[in-house]
């Protein structure tokens, strides 16, 4: 599966601990709520289980460091704030930050069968 953003690897990593986190996950191809029903495109009906799955893998297999795991663990996990996890690893907020970013590119990159470029939104082909 391709087209993982970096904002909906954000919107999914809660899901990775917290399996009854994906009932407050909106189904980014689902119709309003308040919107007429009508036919349904199967090829994109069960799109958002595929994504919980895929971000649990990707979680699993993704190449992080340990402090990129960690900084991810504690914002998308437990949803502390960058002092406090500065605060936990004696780091700086931007040092959090820069973990971060870097992490979640990092998932992106593996989800999209593409080499991370540090330091770049686009990424890079492996080929």
């Amino acid at each position: 599966m391709s087209g993982y953003e970096r904002r909906l690897v954000e919107h999914l990593l809660p899901a990775v601990w917290d399996a009854t986190a994906a009932y407050g996950i909106r189904n980014p191809t689902a119709p309003d709520a308040d919107m007429p029903k009508g036919s349904v495109d199967p090829r994109t009906a069960g799109t958002l289980f595929a994504h919980l799955a895929d971000i649990r893998q990707a979680w699993a297999a993704c190449d992080l460091s340990r402090g990129e795991r960690r900084a991810l663990f504690l914002r998308y996990a437990l949803d502390w704030p960058d002092e406090l996890i500065a605060a936990r690893d004696a780091i700086t907020d931007r040092a959090v930050r820069y973990r971060l970013e870097r992490g979640v590119g990092k998932l992106a990159a593996w989800l999209n069968g593409q080499r991370y470029v540090d330091g770049y939104d686009e990424l890079a082909n492996t080929a």
